[in-house]
């Protein structure tokens, strides 16, 4: 077991915790909703300074690992979009192209699987939903509260398992 394997992790969301999406919410108020713009605009998402302060505060401690409801396919914009913000490095877990399961549901499956080998010393997301999951499941979890809360993306995350 190398030195890395021994810290714990911090676990960070990206939409609405590290980047926000405000200027993309658009494409998902609309019927029928566009995922590809939606997904499309995420590289041009300005970093939220609360969120990239505490992955930084973070990775002095911990292994950085994110845990996004984005779709596999965006993995190349995603990884391009965390090394232009100056994040650590970490793994970066996305939701296969075909699973529209709620991002409660395969975010803590996520969790769970990570705990199984390591300390999980925190996750940080925005959505309610798997924030109070995570903290049912006996995870610590800090409530990223810093945009304002959108009902499309809300509905994406839960009802349509999108993001």
């Amino acid at each position: 077991m190398t030195d890395s394997d021994k810290r714990p992790v911090a676990v960070f969301d990206l939409d609405n915790t590290l980047s926000d999406t405000a200027h993309r919410q658009r494409f998902l108020e609309r019927k029928p909703r566009d995922w590809d713009a939606f997904f499309a605009a995420a590289p041009e998402d300005p970093p939220i300074p609360e969120g990239i302060a505490l992955v930084l505060a973070s990775a002095e401690e911990c292994e950085i690992v994110y845990l996004t409801g984005r779709p596999e396919r965006c993995r190349r914009d995603t990884l391009a979009w965390l090394a232009a913000q100056g994040l650590p490095e970490g793994r970066v877990h996305m939701r296969r192209n075909d699973d529209r399961r709620p991002a409660r549901l395969t975010k803590l499956e996520i969790l769970k699987r990570l705990a199984r080998n390591r300390e999980i010393r925190v996750l940080v997301d925005d959505d309610e939903l798997v924030c109070a999951d995570a903290e049912r499941a006996g995870f610590s979890v800090v409530r990223a509260r810093w945009t304002a809360p959108s009902a499309a993306l809300k509905t994406a995350q839960e009802r349509e398992g999108r993001t």
